[in-house]
């Protein structure tokens, strides 16, 4: 069954795919720089009234928590990515690379560029396992 993005089950299949990858697991081995909140624009077309946001607490190759998030929380984060529905569904599709995102403006990151460039591989390992959720986009019906 799909699950729609973004929603606290879909957070939920994505820290359980995140924690079964053993690539996941050796990529992020070393990451201690904390969390990373992603936001979602609004798209009131989608039904997407106000930006949404969620958090993954990932630390030395493991999702301790992943949940939707108010705004002040994800801001509050040491890593924030920002785009556009159509753009994290492109992500999640492993259409659009987050990092080259990232580098093209697609994707807006607050924090530290170059530390997430260190940890390419993990972000990769982060796109696939989000991949591998069945999701059910809200622009899809």
């Amino acid at each position: 069954m799909s699950t729609d993005f973004p929603s606290q089950e879909w957070t939920e299949k994505y820290k359980e795919a995140i924690n079964s990858d053993p690539g996941y697991k050796k990529a992020g081995a070393n990451w201690e720089a904390g969390a990373i909140a992603f936001v979602i624009k609004a798209n009131a077309e989608i039904g997407l009234e106000q930006d949404q946001a969620f958090i993954l607490d990932v630390h030395k190759g493991e999702c301790r928590d992943a949940h939707l998030a108010e705004m002040d929380e994800a801001m509050a984060q040491p890593f924030v990515i920002t785009a556009s529905y159509s753009q994290w569904k492109a992500v999640i599709r492993s259409e659009l690379d987050p990092i080259k995102g990232m580098m093209q403006g697609k994707l807006k990151l607050k924090g530290n560029l170059p530390m997430i460039v260190r940890f390419v591989d993990a972000a990769k390992s982060l796109v696939e396992n989000a991949a591998k959720i069945d999701t059910r986009f809200l622009d899809e019906g």
